[in-house]
């Protein structure tokens, strides 16, 4: 939420949350805080697991052992209902995807100025942007890994030669529609990582722009009659978001292991 006696106007509240401390300039720009918050949301979830594992009983599970498993057999279902072929990496992927994504997701139910405000009065740090997910960078680096593991598998299931007459001879399987099969196939080819990348950080930064705007534009002690409503609505974005990424990645990989001759 936005302090009480915060001096910058709406318009100037709004630019600085949504700018990233970053370092560099152009094309070789680092945001720190988005490295920062999805490798802490990363870390957290291995931690989670671990400690999990290592305090499994066979007897009355706890609350983390029911919670944890109750995760693993959720995407593990998802897995087997959607994935066609054998690969022990997609189960682990896909949770790893689900529950990372939906860590970074849960970042923006914190308030606004919760953390960026004691960051820049206490310690300095001028910006501070604290969801992952809603940095275009984050989301379409986490796709352009999804995007390699299916040219991977596609060769590697299909031959290179496989792979080269999946896009040449589909869906016109004929010498002289090779062109036109090409420019088809290679643009849906590449719409895929782009399509998974900005989905969620399309859906992540209105989000975050919605608690931004309701913190810039109400006084502080009314906020909560706007971000309320909007956070129990949010709870439900991020989460299918999550779902939605870590299945589409599931789908992914099954037609990369389809071997169609």
């Amino acid at each position: 939420m936005a302090a009480p006696g915060e001096a910058l106007t709406p318009s100037g509240y709004i630019a600085h949350h949504l700018t990233n401390l970053s370092v560099g300039e152009g094309f070789w720009t680092v945001h720190i805080d988005s490295l920062f918050f999805s490798a802490l949301t990363g870390l957290f979830f291995l931690w989670v697991f671990r400690k999990a594992a290592k305090t499994a009983t066979s007897g009355v599970p706890g609350k983390l052992q029911c919670f944890v498993e109750i995760m693993v057999e959720f995407v593990d279902n998802s897995v087997k209902e959607t994935f066609h072929g054998r690969n022990p990496l997609i189960a682990p992927l896909a949770l790893t995807i689900f529950c990372w994504i939906l860590l970074m997701n849960i970042m923006d139910l914190v308030p606004i100025d919760f953390l960026p405000y004691p960051a820049e009065h206490w310690l300095g740090i001028p910006y501070l942007k604290v969801v992952p997910s809603a940095d275009v960078n984050i989301t379409m680096a986490m796709a352009l890994g999804v995007f390699a593991l299916m040219i991977y598998y596609s060769i590697k299931v299909k031959g290179v030669g496989g792979f080269v007459k999946e896009l040449a001879l589909h869906p016109f399987n004929h010498p002289v529609m090779i062109p036109f099969n090409l420019l088809l196939e290679v643009v849906s080819l590449l719409a895929k990582p782009i399509s998974l990348g900005m989905r969620l950080f399309g859906n992540m930064f209105a989000g975050e722009v919605v608690f931004i705007l309701i913190a810039a534009l109400l006084p502080w002690w009314a906020q909560w009659l706007g971000s309320l409503p909007w956070a129990i609505f949010h709870i439900l974005v991020i989460t299918i978001q999550a779902f939605v990424f870590m299945m589409l990645t599931i789908v992914y990989l099954s037609q990369a292991h389809e071997d169609n001759h």
